[in-house]
């Protein structure tokens, strides 16, 4: 009996030592003194934290690296003009890659609400994404010219639904497995590490130059982008996520019609679905910085890797730091980054109306790169600020409804590619920054929901 006992004792005393330095890793990372401390989760979920935390980051690391190798605003557009496809074609990829995510969500996060358990969801929709870059690489090494194109926007529209799933319900296990003061910190983590892999992807297409085999790499990327959602559903899985509230999870129709009503009865939230609105001018400024570059640099591998370069430098420089600074004020952080994209905006179009003979290669990556980093504060912000404005029960309907609202304003706001046609690139990128500035000053008189220690 005595030996018994004594072996059951070093068994639990083992059992314990697992978890000790997982949490000893969780206080590394996030530099908590105690890895139990909790915010706004179930009780439940304090102990699993640190394995949540860990699984969460590695999950999110592959699906933003994906979302890269499968770029609507770089990679797929290159890929596009090389398969002689309509120009009409490359203007529809960041709308419906952004409003495929946002539209449709009402409606998934009514399902949501019926499921006390919602990392499936992600899984789903991670595993759909899978598929539909799968097909869309088979598309690229198969066909050419207008069928190519059509066959991309088609699963362009499968991918961005598909990622839709993925977007509602990853909030919502976030809010119901991480604390409120390291949700920033762990989505920080998590771009800056992405960044740093697609620095490393743009070095290699930029030494490629024009002497890369362009069918063979682009489906290598489209089909490496397809395995990393497949890696990332694997890695949810270990999330373990306790049963949550389940409560108005009936009607879709009705649930959707329910949600939409928090515009009017709740004023906080209707002010952020406002300047989350207004930041849509950040959000929309990237491809025409790109036209701008392709005008000056040609459309070979070797630009794409500029511009790929620029985009990683970006994350990797600033969503460690913009997470940081969430966890204080998300507030601010959507401030100073749509101020920093107004003024990006604003200089741009003063160095290509002003100075002759503009701005050319390396200096068009650079502003790519101030554009990115501010970017990446926009949307690290909005985040951050979104779940800890929300609680348990309205987190899943307030994500739906601000991005169904912002799916909607992404179509219209595609519209201003008009001003292009009729008064230069520039002139968009000029009323894009203008409209950052004045984002940023309605996001200024957002009220503060950040709880920092």
């Amino acid at each position: 009996m005595n030996s018994q006992a004594i072996d059951s004792t070093a068994d639990s005393t083992h059992s314990k030592q697992q978890p000790s330095r997982l949490d000893s890793l969780y206080d590394l990372v996030t530099g908590d003194e105690d890895a139990r401390v909790c915010k706004d989760i179930p009780s439940e979920s304090c102990h699993d934290q640190p394995r949540n935390f860990f699984a969460y980051l590695l999950a999110n690391l592959l699906t933003k690296v994906a979302d890269e190798l499968a770029s609507a605003k770089l990679v797929l557009p290159w890929l596009i003009g090389w398969l002689g496809a309509p120009a009409l074609i490359v203007g529809l990829l960041v709308p419906i890659r952004e409003a495929g995510v946002l539209v449709p969500q009402l409606a998934v996060a009514a399902y949501i609400r019926r499921l006390p358990v919602r990392k499936w969801v992600w899984i789903i929709g991670s595993l759909a994404s899978a598929i539909a870059l799968g097909l869309m690489a088979l598309a690229a090494a198969t066909t050419t010219g207008a069928l190519a194109g059509w066959l991309i926007v088609g699963l362009l529209v499968v991918f961005s639904l598909a990622r839709g799933l993925c977007s509602v319900s990853a909030k919502d296990v976030l809010g119901k497995t991480v604390s409120k003061a390291r949700r920033g910190n762990l989505m920080g983590l998590s771009a800056g590490i992405a960044g740093a892999l697609t620095l490393a992807l743009g070095l290699y297409l930029k030494l490629l130059g024009d002497g890369a085999n362009d069918d063979i790499l682009f489906v290598l990327l489209l089909g490496g982008a397809a395995l990393l959602f497949v890696l990332a559903a694997g890695v949810f899985v270990l999330i373990r996520e306790q049963p949550g509230a389940t409560a108005g999870g009936g009607n879709a129709l009705t649930a959707a019609l329910e949600s939409i009503g928090l515009l009017r009865s709740d004023a906080l939230f209707r002010h952020f679905v406002l300047v989350r609105t207004a930041l849509l001018s950040v959000a929309l400024a990237p491809p025409f910085y790109v036209l701008l570059a392709q005008q000056e640099s040609g459309s070979d591998l070797g630009a794409l890797g500029l511009l790929i370069i620029a985009s990683g430098l970006a994350n990797s420089i600033s969503a460690p730091l913009w997470g940081r600074f969430s966890d204080r004020s998300a507030r601010l952080v959507m401030v100073a980054a749509a101020a920093l994209a107004g003024l990006l905006g604003i200089l741009t179009w003063a160095l290509v109306q002003f100075s002759a003979p503009g701005p050319t290669g390396l200096g068009f990556a650079a502003l790519f790169l101030v554009l990115g980093i501010a970017h990446a504060g926009v949307r690290l912000g909005r985040k951050v600020y979104l779940v800890d404005m929300a609680n348990s029960e309205t987190r899943a309907s307030m994500v739906a409804v601000s991005n169904t609202v912002i799916g909607v304003a992404m179509l219209a706001g595609g519209l201003i590619g008009l001003l292009g046609d009729l008064y230069g690139t520039a002139f968009v990128i000029l009323t894009l920054g203008i409209a950052s500035i004045a984002a940023a000053l309605s996001a200024l008189r957002l009220r503060e929901v950040s709880e920092p220690d």
